[in-house]
Order: structure tokens, then C-alpha cells, then sequence
């Protein structure tokens, strides 16, 4: 009989263990999905821990006891922000069949839908990446290296496998490469939206179609596979 009790006592113990983890799961979500509007619309150093509270009617005390701090509470947000963007090889089958360069230049014609439709975890992630102290960047900067959310290393293997990408450079300069120069790019694009002059030379101005061919064009130069003598054998920079 103490043994059935016993049983029964510990089996309720685990019940209540997991609804409080589970309560506890969804707080954190709500705290997080709340805190990724906030820093959206009010930038990293505007937005308040203690209107992210009140909003959700708890106390400020409460997500620093899941978060730890702001940093902590803004890391959180940043991961799922870059998270529910769309990594390169989820482009439609269609453009994966044409290759790496068409499927960079699929994505970047889409730049403007992410500002439209996905408008928060993007402006999350620029945060991220330009918006925040030294200490905070290191920690998004391991978390882009360790984690890959883009998924830009499978995405640069397939490349070199379709012989299409340079082998001869180290993979991991060739993804650095590709992550810089695609997120610069993709703010200019939607920098030249809100201030068309900035692409100005000599009084003309190129389309957007345009500038993603030009880019295109650099990048292939730079990490492209190049072929000599139609050979397909590669070419080294000097």
C-alpha cells in the first residue's frame, strides 16, 4: 500500500513538474514574440524591458529571471528572428534547378518582401547585426557561426559540387564572403527604396534589376568558378 502511494505521489509530482515547465514554455514565448515587436519598432537601446511588461501584464522582475538581462531578452529574440527567415536552398525547386547565382538573385529580388511581410524578425536581425554593443555582437556572431541559420555552408557546398563556386579558396572564407557581402547588399537595396539617390552617378540612376545583375556579376568574379579553355579546370586569383 505505501508502495502504490508512494508511486502515486511521485507520478503527480512529474505531472506538476511538467505543467509548470510547460507554463513556463509559454510564457517564455510570449515574453520573446512581444520583446521582438518592441525592439522592432523602437530600436535596441529605445525599447524598455519594463513596457515589455506591463504589455504582457507581468512583472519586469519575471523576464529577467528568464532572460537574465536585456542582452539576454534581445539574443533570445534575435535567434528566433533570423530563425523564421527563409534559408538559401528553400528557394522553389524551379530556381534551385538553375544554379547558385540564380538562386542568390531570387533571394535578393525578394529583399523588399522581407521588409513588407516579414518586416519584424528583419528589422530584429539588422539590430543584431549593426545595432548592438561589442559584447552582445560577439554572442550573435557565435551563434551565426555554430548554428548557420541560413543555412550558407550547404548552400556554398552545393555550389562547389555543381561547379559552379571556387574550390581552390578555404569554404569557410567563401560562406564569410557570400554572409557579408549578401547582407550589405541587401540593406543597400532597400536603402536605395527610401533614398533613390544613393546609387547616383553622373545623374542616372540603374533600376533595381539592374544593381542585383552588377552585384551578381562582382560576386561571380570573386568566388565563381572559373574555367580556362573550356576545360572546367580552376583558375587561381593572383
Amino acid at each position: 500500500m505505501n508502495t502504490i502511494t508512494t508511486s502515486a505521489a511521485s507520478a503527480g509530482a512529474l505531472q506538476g513538474q511538467a505543467s509548470r515547465s510547460g507554463r513556463s514554455t509559454v510564457k517564455r514565448t510570449q515574453i520573446i514574440n512581444t520583446a521582438m515587436r518592441h525592439f522592432a519598432e523602437r530600436g535596441f537601446q529605445e525599447a524598455r524591458v519594463g513596457d515589455i511588461a506591463d504589455e504582457l501584464g507581468i512583472a519586469k522582475g519575471s523576464i529577467f529571471q528568464h532572460f537574465g538581462s536585456k542582452n539576454g531578452l534581445f539574443f533570445e529574440a534575435y535567434k528566433k528572428a533570423v530563425r523564421s527567415l527563409p534559408a538559401y536552398l528553400h528557394a522553389p525547386s524551379e530556381v534551385l534547378h538553375k544554379g547558385f547565382f540564380e538562386i542568390l538573385r531570387y533571394w535578393l529580388v525578394r529583399t523588399e518582401h522581407l521588409v513588407r511581410e516579414d518586416w519584424i524578425p528583419y528589422r530584429v536581425s539588422l539590430l543584431g547585426n549593426h545595432g548592438t554593443d561589442l559584447s552582445l555582437k560577439r554572442q550573435i556572431n557565435r551563434f551565426l557561426a555554430h548554428k548557420d541559420p541560413y543555412g550558407t555552408v550547404a548552400f556554398v557546398k552545393a555550389g562547389i559540387q555543381r561547379g559552379e563556386v571556387r574550390s581552390d579558396i578555404d569554404l569557410e572564407m567563401v560562406v564569410s564572403i557570400l554572409d557579408w557581402t549578401m547582407e550589405r547588399f541587401q540593406d543597400a537595396l532597400l536603402t536605395e527604396e527610401l533614398d533613390p539617390g544613393l546609387f547616383r552617378r553622373n545623374g542616372q540612376v540603374a533600376g533595381q534589376e539592374t544593381r542585383i545583375g552588377q552585384f551578381l556579376e562582382v560576386l561571380r568574379g570573386a568566388i565563381g568558378r572559373r574555367v580556362i579553355g573550356g576545360k572546367g579546370s580552376e583558375q587561381r586569383q593572383a
